[in-house]
C-alpha cells in the first residue's frame, strides 16, 4: 500500500479545507446579498445570480428527502476520505479529484444539515440550467477530473500492451 506523502497530505487537506470555505463563504453572501433581491443579472439572459433554496438533491431533484441524501452522503464522504487518506488514490490527479468531491459533498451537507436545504445562485439562464453552488462545481469538476486520470491510465495501459 502507498503511504501518504506529507505533501499530499496537505494538498488534499488544503483543497477539501478551502473548497468548503469557497462554498459557505459564497453561500452566505448569497443569502445576504441575493436573498433580498431574488436575481441579479451578470450578462443578462447569459449569467444571473439567482438565490435558491433547494430542498432536493443535485440540481433540485427529488425535493423533501434530505435524510435520504445526508444517509448517502455521509457514507460516500466517509469513503472516499478513507479511501483517499489511507493512500489507495493512485496518482496525485485521482486525489486532486477525491478531495474535490470530498469537499463538495461536505459542503452541501452543512447545508443540509444547518438550514434543511442547499443555497444555490449559479444560474446560466442561455443553456436553461438548474441553478447551482460552489460545493456542485467541485464535486462536477471533480468527477470530471477523476474522468480524465481513467481515461489517461486507459491510455497508459493500452500503450503498455503495444510495446508487449
Amino acid at each position: 500500500m502507498k503511504k501518504l506523502s506529507l505533501k499530499e497530505y496537505i494538498l488534499y487537506s488544503a483543497i477539501i479545507v478551502g473548497g468548503i470555505l469557497i462554498d459557505q463563504i459564497t453561500k452566505i453572501l448569497s443569502t445576504i446579498y441575493l436573498e433580498p433581491v431574488d436575481t441579479v443579472p451578470i450578462i443578462k439572459g447569459v449569467l444571473h445570480l439567482t438565490y435558491v433554496m433547494n430542498k432536493g438533491a443535485a440540481f433540485g431533484m427529488l425535493a423533501n428527502h434530505r435524510w435520504v441524501f445526508m444517509i448517502i452522503s455521509t457514507i460516500a464522504i466517509i469513503a472516499m476520505t478513507v479511501f483517499l487518506y489511507i493512500g489507495k488514490a493512485p496518482t496525485k490527479l485521482y486525489g486532486i479529484s477525491l478531495s474535490m468531491i470530498i469537499s463538495g459533498g461536505i459542503g452541501n451537507m452543512i447545508d443540509r444539515t444547518i438550514l434543511g436545504y442547499v443555497v444555490d445562485f449559479i444560474d446560466f439562464r442561455i443553456i436553461n440550467f438548474a441553478v447551482f453552488n460552489g460545493a456542485d462545481s467541485f464535486v462536477c469538476v471533480g468527477a470530471a477530473l477523476m474522468i480524465f486520470a481513467l481515461i489517461l491510465d486507459i491510455i497508459k495501459e493500452a500503450g503498455a500492451k503495444k510495446k508487449k
